[in-house]
């Protein structure tokens, strides 16, 4: 046994595990008799136990050994022994609620842990809104890890951010406990050109030790993608084809394929492994992004799982993409992603692997959700005064300030288009030839055209652009969003500059959110005080308001899934074709700016 003074370091309890597994010592918790899904070997081993001691794993096998009188024991017979699913690629910002009250939402469908990038809160609020959520993560059962964003803002010099994250900052930030990654990196063309500050923050992380995680976005993989890889950047997330996700995996890159709310990537993403037959070890299960409608009435990781295995991939190997290979690529596998000796005792209890029903999760040997619901509360996490009311704009908006004046002495004009794809986080750039009316653009009534504004709301410095979007299929009305990756400006949408004008304003006095209104009337608002970003809300209550939210836009004439989420990805100038930020419309491929009018 180690000394006295030892028995709180990780060699006590090693040794103290050592005793539980030879008999020595009675372990705290055994489960009995369940089907162990052993995601090292791809097996379900039947009629096996596992015992639990100060929250590890000690001993799998027959574990009678290990039963004492104070031992609780575990009836898992008819139930599959699963382990706690990892997230490696998350922005908690995007379900729009607190980190205490995501984990509230997620546990009781078997998500255990998270590699979270904060970047939404980081282009507001800079390294201190990082550090709100990553503190905010070190007090609740979920088990977050930060990695620190890499690109705030996204694309420097093509828009305005709240907050500028350099290589100073990066390395302020590597020290802090918790910190094992640094956050996708989406500026490639700073990557791919040598951009000395780029470089510098890839440094940084590198001197860390720390992993590099990527966002290549660009369909161009066969000599941009290894000069990607070759930074030592080891995963993406981006991938919306077979082909894309094979291109990673064979540069050794982990594929993430990804399945969040908005974007539904895994029924073409999963053929590089159901068709292509292609190693999975290297795909990691991953959503990104999903507000609180997704995460209550579909699941999480769950849901994402599910989803691989509707599509034909096994229930093991679906499993071990959400569990071991996420571990391995964060070197954290001796100690998460399998139920095996030494790891926490993070298990999930499922009678059936392809509806991936969570029926009870232990985090740390501990109940902690059974039958969708979590178990006790968990503790508010007070956010400062400066946190609030982020949202700051030169003036009040005026219907005007949406005008498009035309070129002079023109009757129509050809003009660039931003046009959106359900389920996609892809744009296209495509031309429209609208008439022009006393020196301004006019959009005709019928057509799916409408207005797209992006107002600067960090400085109140009265920056802004205006453009065109199709898509949408709005027939009246305006929606607006401080939601608006990953400046997290202003954005309006809109057929009428009044709705427009007033829809923006509301949001402004109100701190931020979401809102819908039509002929000079609120239908619905998402209300997001903190950063403009999070509600401060249960996230029951926000997704009855997002449900309103989205049954607005049906009112306003968009059909499409989770349209207000494709539009806060409008002014996000890293992801082809077309973007528009307050500095204006962003030629993405060529990443250059261009004038609305052709």
């Amino acid at each position: 046994m180690a000394p006295a003074s030892e028995k709180n370091s990780p060699a006590a309890v090693a040794a103290e595990l050592v005793d539980v597994a030879m008999g020595r010592r009675p372990a705290e918790l055994v489960f009995r008799r369940g089907k162990l899904v052993n995601v090292h070997t791809a097996e379900v081993i039947e009629n096996t136990d596992v015992a639990v001691y100060k929250g590890r794993i000690a001993f799998v096998g027959d574990a009678g050994h290990t039963i004492g009188p104070q031992t609780e024991r575990v009836e898992a017979d008819g139930y599959y022994l699963v382990p706690g699913f990892l997230d490696g690629h998350i922005h908690v910002e995007s379900s729009m609620v607190t980190l205490s009250e995501f984990a509230r939402a997620v546990i009781p469908s078997g998500t255990v842990g998270i590699f979270m990038d904060p970047h939404e809160i980081a282009n507001v609020l800079g390294l201190e809104g990082i550090r709100l959520l990553h503190e905010e993560g070190r007090n609740i059962p979920l088990r977050v890890f930060t990695t620190i964003p890499s690109c705030v803002p996204a694309a420097p010099g093509l828009e305005d951010a709240g907050a500028v994250i350099g290589p100073q900052e990066i390395k302020e930030a590597m020290r802090w406990e918790g910190v094992v990654a640094l956050g996708e990196m989406m500026n490639f063309p700073g990557v791919l050109n040598n951009d000395p500050r780029t470089w510098s923050i890839l440094a940084e992380t590198m001197e860390a030790g720390k992993t590099i995680t990527g966002h290549y976005a660009l369909p161009e993989t066969a000599k941009g993608l290894p000069a990607y890889a070759a930074a030592g950047i080891s995963s993406c997330h981006e991938s919306t084809r077979a082909e894309d996700a094979l291109a990673k995996l064979r540069l050794g890159m982990y594929a993430q394929l990804r399945e969040g709310s908005a974007w539904h990537d895994i029924k073409e993403t999963i053929k590089v492994i159901t068709e292509g037959k292609v190693d999975s070890r290297l795909c990691q299960l991953v959503t990104d992004d999903t507000h609180p409608q997704t995460l209550i009435e579909c699941g999480h990781l769950n849901h994402v799982v599910r989803r691989a295995i509707e599509e034909g991939v096994t229930p093991v190997e679906a499993i071990q993409m959400a569990t071991l290979n996420t571990a391995q690529y964060y070197g954290m596998a001796d100690k998460l992603g399998s139920i095996a000796p030494g790891r926490y005792a993070d298990i999930l209890m499922i009678k059936d692997l392809s509806s991936v029903k969570v029926e009870r999760v232990y985090i740390n040997g501990r109940l902690v959700a059974e039958e969708g619901k979590y178990k006790g509360d968990l503790p508010a996490f007070p956010y400062p005064p400066q946190a609030m009311n982020t949202v700051k704009l030169k003036d009040r908006l005026l219907p005007q300030d949406f005008f498009l004046p035309a070129p002079a002495g023109i009757k129509e004009a050809r003009v660039r288009v931003i046009e959106v794809q359900e389920v996609s986080v892809i744009t296209k750039a495509v031309e429209a030839l609208l008439p022009v009316n006393n020196g301004q653009l006019q959009i005709e009534p019928g057509k799916d055209l409408a207005k797209l504004a992006v107002i600067e709301r960090h400085r109140g410095s009265g920056s802004k652009s205006l453009a065109l979007v199709s898509g949408f299929g709005f027939h009246s009305g305006a929606v607006a969003s401080t939601v608006a990756h990953d400046s997290h400006n202003l954005l309006i949408i809109g057929k009428d500059e009044r709705d427009m004008a007033l829809a923006g304003n509301i949001l402004a006095e109100n701190g931020g959110g979401m809102i819908a209104v039509k002929d000079g009337e609120v239908i619905a608002v998402v209300p997001l005080p903190i950063a403009g970003l999070l509600s401060d809300q249960p996230v029951e209550k926000v997704k009855e308001q997002i449900a309103a939210l989205a049954a607005a836009w049906r009112t306003l004439g968009c059909s499409m899934v989770s349209g207000f989420m494709i539009m806060t990805l409008l002014s996000l100038p890293v992801i082809p074709e077309l973007r528009l930020t307050n500095r204006g419309l962003v030629d993405v491929v060529n990443f250059e700016f261009v004038d609305l009018f052709l």
